[in-house]
């Protein structure tokens, strides 16, 4: 470790101490839930949110797109708050307004870059979530073993007196809790009931019903748990979202209610169908693996004879690795594919899209379209798209901006679309 980050460690401690003396150490007042992973961190926190306020608790969320104390919206920029997870300090103070607000439950995002910059240090957690592990973050970190260890450092972290929540279907399910001191759950999905995994230990097991562009349900034991959201992925969310209230205590019966009216947040899963008959989905998935659970949940969906078409990049100074991957299962999933920019940054959006045609196939190949600017490619989605078709733009979700050469321009999906497209009554 160098001089000098040894002394910004130094320096971040030596901070945090004084903001929980002067705020009294006011996670302690709370309980903390925080939940890892690849994907469905953001959905899985704001569900648990809007659980929990329809339960009649108030609670705080900190999530990627947005912080909210018992409904009251804190302004990010005016905070100058970044990233996923805040850093100590900002946590410690916003734990504090939390508190006094009368808050006794906070959901809350714990990102890789989060536990290897010790942002989360000395919080004290009520129960931790792993949603799923792809790859990602690999301009951070140096390999998908070390992005791995980041995000068990949540777990290893985690007391005997608190609960950790994993998902079992996922590879990495068991050996991210493997180390902890807490107690050990897991959740499962599966097609039928007798072979969901977590039964064979302690935890939750579900399965599908029912999934078709009305939303879900599924089966928990003898409940039958119904929601307005789409697809397998929401499914292994709403999973979680079960497990961590059963385990938190609350009245099952009142969660399988508040369940039923739960929504996406904002850039997840968010669509409308247009007067014309189109439909329109904006999704934040940016990463293979959720590029494929979106695409695969919208191909479910898309009715039979009519078109998927998808928008989508990759961003630039980020793991070039994963550009060739994307280009591949945008192309093979759906019937028209448009490759464009999604925050370039510093590089030449034809140098990652290019990159992003590497692994294609010459039937991939014709079924493309190279769009560069974003805004011309979700106008040509729309151009050629008919009644019935689905449009699913990917990578930005609730981003409302641009970054190309250093400078971030307004840009957002889900105006464009309205402009673009009139929404039916």
């Amino acid at each position: 470790m160098s001089f000098n980050i040894k002394i910004k460690k130094i320096w971040w401690a030596v901070k945090l101490f004084f903001a929980k003396f002067y705020y009294g150490n006011p996670s302690k007042k709370l309980k903390i839930v925080g939940v890892t992973g690849t994907n469905g961190k953001t959905t899985t926190v704001t569900l648990l949110y809007q659980v929990a306020l329809a339960l009649g608790y108030k609670a705080g969320l900190i999530s990627t797109v947005e912080i909210l104390n018992n409904g009251e919206k804190i302004d990010l920029q005016k905070r100058k708050i970044p990233g996923t997870t805040p850093d100590s300090v900002s946590l410690t103070k916003l734990f504090s307004e939390m508190a006094k607000a009368g808050c006794e439950y906070v959901f809350m995002e714990v990102s890789s870059h989060a536990m290897d910059q010790n942002r989360v240090a000395g919080v004290k957690f009520t129960g931790g979530i792993f949603t799923n592990l792809t790859e990602d973050h690999l301009d951070y970190h140096k390999d998908f073993a070390d992005y791995f260890l980041a995000k068990r450092k949540f777990f290893d972290m985690l007391p005997k007196n608190v609960f950790a929540l994993s998902n079992d279907d996922d590879e990495k399910g068991e050996a991210i809790v493997a180390g902890t001191k807490a107690s050990v759950y897991f959740y499962s999905l599966s097609s039928t009931e007798p072979t969901c995994h977590a039964y064979e230990k302690e935890g939750f097991c579900g399965h599908i019903l029912k999934m078709d562009f009305s939303g879900l349900e599924i089966g928990v034991g003898k409940n039958i748990v119904k929601s307005k959201l789409l697809g397998k992925f929401n499914a292994y969310n709403l999973m979680a979202v079960w497990g961590a209230c059963k385990l938190l205590g609350f009245d099952m019966e009142k969660v399988k209610k508040a369940i039923e009216n739960v929504k996406p947040p904002t850039g997840r899963f968010d669509y409308y169908i247009a007067k014309d008959g189109v439909m329109a989905v904006v999704d934040y998935a940016h990463t293979p693996d959720a590029l494929l659970k979106i695409l695969t949940a919208v191909r479910e969906i898309v009715p039979e004879g009519k078109k998927l078409i998808s928008v989508f990049g990759c961003g630039g100074d980020r793991d070039p690795f994963k550009r060739p991957k994307m280009g591949k299962i945008g192309a093979e999933l759906s019937d028209i594919a448009i490759f464009t920019s999604d925050n370039p940054r510093s590089e030449d959006p034809k140098k990652i899209i290019d990159m992003m045609q590497t692994d294609l196939s010459e039937e991939d190949k014709n079924k493309i379209k190279i769009i560069s600017d974003r805004r011309e490619a979700i106008k040509e989605s729309v151009k050629i798209a008919q009644a019935g078709d689905i449009i699913l733009c990917a990578g930005k979700g609730h981003e409302d901006y641009q970054e190309i050469k250093g400078v971030k321009i307004h840009f957002n999906d889900i105006e464009e679309f309205g402009k673009l497209l009139e929404k039916a009554k």
